[in-house]
């Protein structure tokens, strides 16, 4: 077997089972679950529909490229979300089934394996992903703490130039995971410098980047922070994104990478033996989620109004604030994240994520020690419910 898989750790949800073994849930309360980012929002009819409507395409091996169809709706969402004048759906766009796989088998096929000092960096707290396919492709994480005290922007200049030197690969996630916070344009305009010093490539996760609480302020996305700086083809970069929080399909597992063409010419070629082309019926499903922006409006009404509510619920009790975007809460707590939970769960049959199980401790610090993900998926009255119950328990503490 592969010696590296023993290098995997736990997965934060794998954690967090053992952490409530032998603990019992209030019985008198109805259990709400806030752990998982998985979207719950109803999936648009028409989106079931086109998918019911096109079972017949399951006769027949779809292509890893994916078809035309719907390579040319993503560029077109893409020129109208991020007012690109160019992308092209030929060589800058790859359908791929969600982002997880996609950002996985991205490092494999990056990462130098005949290099033993190759470095892959990510944030810290993080997508675990990002630290599973570095290990699997025979490289070391390193990580960017993202702090409240800097609004969890990026500091590039935390790792030093030998560091930089052996990068081999970047993960970034903006709007981020826990945080939702949002790079700036002065941040991808630094790290587009460092890529072009050290030759490294960057990994853009935008997979939260339609849950925003402004219509007339969407968050800058990496192919529109490149086209402003005149980066003519997208060097080094590739953004990777996903309909299952936009559209509410994570069922669905559809998405796409788009960039760099010399770069996903030979991730298609690797994505070609790896065996990951999407489903027929789930590509013309696709095609409809990204021509349509109503559902995507509503879908995100429907976050905050939430976001609201809940909010204002918590702040007697809790430091909580607004994110730049996604669904989450990244919220202090006044005793171990551990504790609050188990005694959360316990108490008020409320389940949340411990901050340090997303996180690593790097140069002395766990900057998810003490904190919570609330992940405001579930229906408006359920994240209510669960915000009073939560309030009432911090109160206690």
């Amino acid at each position: 077997m592969n010696p590296n898989l023993d290098r995997l750790q736990s997965y934060p949800f794998q954690k967090l089972s053992a952490l409530y073994s032998g603990v019992t849930s209030n019985p008198a309360l109805k259990p709400i679950s806030l752990h998982i980012g998985e979207p719950r929002h109803p999936t648009p009819e028409f989106i079931k529909k086109t998918l019911a409507d096109n079972l017949e395409g399951l006769s027949h091996y779809p292509t890893t490229l994916g078809g035309e169809g719907l390579r040319l709706a993503i560029a077109g969402w893409l020129k109208h979300r991020h007012n690109l004048t160019a992308i092209d759906p030929q060589t800058e766009i790859i359908p791929i089934n969600g982002s997880r796989e996609a950002l996985f088998a991205f490092a494999q096929a990056v990462i130098d394996p005949t290099r033993d000092d190759a470095v892959v960096i990510s944030p810290n707290p993080f997508y675990q992903i990002y630290e599973g396919a570095a290990l699997l492709a025979r490289a070391q994480p390193q990580f960017l703490n993202t702090l409240a005290a800097n609004r969890y922007a990026y500091d590039f200049d935390e790792l030093p130039a030998a560091v930089w030197q052996r990068t081999q690969l970047i993960y970034v996630c903006s709007p981020g995971n826990p945080t939702g916070s949002v790079m700036s344009f002065e941040q991808w305009e630094k790290l587009f410098a460092l890529s072009d010093r050290y030759g490294f490539v960057i990994a853009a996760d935008e997979c939260y980047s339609e849950i925003y609480f402004n219509e007339g302020q969407a968050p800058l996305g990496a192919l529109q922070a490149a086209q402003r700086l005149g980066r003519t083809g997208y060097p080094r970069l590739v953004v990777f994104s996903s309909l299952s929080k936009r559209s509410n399909v994570p069922g669905m597992r559809s998405g796409f990478v788009a960039g760099d063409a010399a770069v996903l010419k030979k991730f298609l070629l690797y994505r070609t033996y790896q065996g990951c082309a999407m489903s027929p019926p789930i590509h013309m499903a696709s095609i409809a989620a990204w021509q349509d922006e109503a559902h995507v409006v509503e879908n995100r009404r429907l976050y905050k109004e939430k976001f609201s509510n809940v909010i204002n619920i918590l702040k007697p009790a809790l430091d909580v604030t607004l994110p730049d975007a996604a669904f989450y809460l990244w919220v202090p707590t006044t005793i171990s994240d551990t504790e609050f939970t188990q005694r959360l769960y316990r108490e008020q049959a409320v389940s949340v994520l411990p901050g340090s199980y997303l996180g690593r401790e790097v140069r002395g610090i766990n900057p998810g020690a003490n904190r919570v993900r609330i992940a405001l998926v579930a229906s408006s009255a359920e994240c209510t419910e669960a915000a009073q119950r939560i309030a009432a328990f911090a109160k206690n503490l």
